[in-house]
């Protein structure tokens, strides 16, 4: 194998096994603006710190009379509505209610919340029946669901979209799935799936049941594996902790097993359900075709929300995502600030 660095000359190594679990990266927008103004949520210190500026907008809203520069700080756009967008935007607009409590100068009057989804539908991970409560309980609460739309453009903060809408929005949240690695997709030459995963067999080796790529394993979010526990032909396992978890150990345990001359496994998981958290005490549970309202949040029942913010620096990780996803275009752009 051929390293090469991002210091110094490049230079081989040798391996007895490769095992590739690089992870997925937050999937970059071909529009203008998402690079510069969006937040991810892949990264616990970005959700914090899109927590934290929910918290400064209403610090900064209680000022200014009723206008466009109040309905900008309380204007919130998500793009994207799988589990991570979701929950995070419903979470969001529960802090926004519960913080209106605190502030007498706004009304839920002024909080104007986007959620926008480019399917048809919302939680692609669960059936349609607790899709479609959800998309009603938004409705409810003020804040529907945008489907069929994309993002067509970001640029200083003003978002436009393909179903005509345009709004400023602070933040403008991007939850719209992962992209594959960079480092595994445009530098090694394993081999990939259309949309530039690694093609790994159920026993977590690289290649296809035909052509399996000697020894090289790999699995996560960054692989593509065979969902045997599926009735669906040719379907693939979703990229969540779930599988990732199992996959990692199902790994490590072939391993062993093929070393030492044993049987190996396929990975192979039935999900015994999904939980979806809707903000403080809601939420949506189905545990094979069964789904429930879940009502209570112990622990924030008793004590309260946590109302204090926290300063972080979001856009680390998007950044670093953006720059190692198109090379090309950051080069680009340096070279024009230059």
């Amino acid at each position: 194998m051929t390293g090469r660095p991002a210091r110094g000359d490049t230079y081989e190594l040798r391996y007895d096994i490769l095992v590739v679990t690089a992870g997925a990266v937050t999937r970059s927008f071909p529009i203008p603006g998402p690079a510069q103004q969006t937040i991810g949520l892949k990264h616990v210190e970005e959700a914090v710190a899109i927590r934290d500026r929910l918290m400064t907008a209403f610090d900064q809203a209680a000022s200014p009379p009723p206008g466009p520069e109040r309905r900008k700080l309380l204007t919130l756009a998500f793009v994207g509505a799988g589990f991570p967008g979701v929950e995070g935007f419903r979470e969001l607009l529960s802090l926004a209610t519960a913080m209106l409590r605190s502030c007498p100068e706004l009304t839920i009057d002024d909080l104007s919340f986007h959620l926008v989804e480019a399917r048809g539908r919302i939680l692609p991970e669960v059936s349609d029946k607790p899709g479609a409560w959800v998309v009603r309980h938004l409705e409810r609460r003020g804040a529907p669901a945008r489907l069929n739309t994309r993002l067509l453009s970001a640029e200083d903060g003003h978002v436009v979209l393909s179903d005509g809408g345009e709004y400023d929005a602070t933040p403008i949240v991007r939850a719209a799935g992962n992209a594959p690695n960079p480092v595994v997709h445009h530098h090694t030459d394993l081999p990939l799936d259309e949309r530039g995963l690694l093609l790994v067999r159920p026993e977590m080796r690289v290649g296809t049941e035909s052509e399996p790529v000697p020894d090289v394993r790999a699995a996560g979010d960054d692989a593509t594996i065979p969902d045997l526990a599926s009735p669906l032909p040719g379907a693939r396992t979703v990229p969540n902790a779930q599988h990732a978890v199992r996959q990692g150990r199902l790994l490590a345990t072939n391993l062993v097993a093929d070393l030492r001359g044993r049987r190996v496994r396929n990975h192979r998981h039935g999900s015994l359900g999904v939980v979806a958290t809707l903000g403080l005490g809601r939420g949506i549970f189905q545990y094979k075709g069964i789904v429930r309202v879940l009502a209570v949040w112990l622990t924030a029942a008793l004590t309260g929300r946590d109302l204090v913010s926290l300063v972080q620096h979001p856009r680390d990780a998007l950044v670093t995502s953006e720059r190692t996803q198109n090379p090309g275009a950051a080069r680009a752009k340096e070279g024009s600030t230059a």
